[in-house]
């Protein structure tokens, strides 16, 4: 069943916490900022929602890169109860993905809790004083990739935070997967 999350909480500071990446070393979150702000993106290695938009989300990684933005990727999905989202298969996904930026685990979900993460994927989009501007969907897929000349919600979105430090005030949420949690007992 799709997840949908909230939209923006403008102003909401980022958070960071130290986490270990496909790359085997721990990783700050916020590390990852460039000087203009920081995209964090929840996802994980078998929705659908992330699978028919991987390569756009990479795109947009490099692109928004040249802008001053930083990215990093997180998977909070509970391993035990999903093993295709395991660290190990983390690693393979990032790879054949050539992911350019750090893909990190948060096995406990705290992370994810504490962002108030919904769905795979979940994009939080600050600016460079580490306040949220951005909190909606990459762009118009879904399960399937939308055309290739679709608008690029997330990239304009930060575009214009690189430029003005502001987001607009007008966002579509992300659809995708519920994440995992694990049951609290």
């Amino acid at each position: 069943m799709a997840a949908i999350p909230p939209l923006c909480d403008f102003g909401w500071k980022a958070v960071d916490a130290n986490l270990i990446g496909t790359d085997g070393r721990q990783h700050s979150i916020l590390a990852q900022a460039g000087d203009k702000g920081l995209v964090v993106a929840f996802i994980c290695n078998h929705c659908p929602y992330v699978k028919a938009v991987i390569q756009r989300i990479v795109r947009d990684a490099r692109d928004l890169k040249e802008l001053g933005m930083g990215f990093v990727a997180i998977n909070a999905n509970d391993a035990n109860a999903y093993p295709a989202d395991s660290f190990e298969n983390m690693e393979v996904f990032a790879r054949e993905n050539a992911f350019p930026f750090h893909y990190l685990h948060d096995a406990d979900q705290s992370v994810a809790r504490t962002y108030g993460a919904v769905c795979t994927p979940d994009f939080f989009g600050f600016n460079g004083a580490g306040e949220l501007q951005y909190r909606g969907r990459l762009d118009a897929s879904r399960k399937e990739a939308a055309a290739q000349d679709i608008r690029r919600d997330l990239f304009e979105a930060m575009k214009d935070v690189a430029n003005t430090g502001q987001g607009p005030r007008e966002q579509i949420a992300s659809v995708g997967c519920s994440i995992k949690w694990r049951e609290i007992v």
